[in-house]
């Protein structure tokens, strides 16, 4: 169950009204809309918050999204990239985010890096669809995988901050 304060930043972020896909032509410009939409708010939610944690953009039609995110662990900046596909499903199913260069570093990743989200995140979105949007994934997919995996991954020195890889090679 999530905390108090994750529950007051969710609600905040707008539903999605459109329900609608990459296949459906004409409505999913205005999904597109509703989305960015949300994300923007989220994000500036976040910064007013003192909680800004990731950057995001989407190619022309909205079907592949791009960005970084980042996790402070002992006031260091660990940085990734970050990407996913909007499914032809969508917004009945959700993208699956990937993180490449954090392949094959936990059991909660899939091949390709992408992130594990079915036994926490899926059947949040599946009662939540279509209401839920990429904020949504954001807010309750990504950031508390971070919360929990990146710690562990820095711990067992799978993850290494940049400043510290040149001490680690000499």
């Amino acid at each position: 169950m999530a905390d108090e304060v994750t529950r007051r930043a969710v609600s905040q972020i707008p539903l999605q009204k459109t329900h609608a896909g990459p296949r459906d032509r004409a409505l999913w410009p205005q999904r597109l809309k509703e989305e960015y939409q949300a994300l923007i708010h989220f994000v500036e939610q976040n910064k007013a918050a003192d909680n800004d944690w990731f950057r995001l953009e989407s190619n022309a039609d909205g079907t592949r999204w791009t960005g970084t995110c980042w996790f402070i662990h002992e006031l260091l900046r660990y940085e990734f990239r970050l990407e996913f596909d909007i499914p032809v499903t969508y917004p009945d199913t959700a993208p699956e985010v990937a993180i490449p260069e954090l392949d094959g570093k936990t059991a909660k990743m899939y091949r390709g890096g992408r992130i594990c989200l079915t036994d926490h995140f899926a059947p949040l979105w599946a009662r939540n669809a279509p209401r839920f949007g990429l904020a949504h994934l954001m807010a309750l997919g990504l950031g508390p995988w971070l919360a929990v995996e990146v710690p562990d991954l820095i711990s067992k020195g799978h993850v290494v901050h940049k400043e510290r890889q040149g001490e680690a090679a000499e």
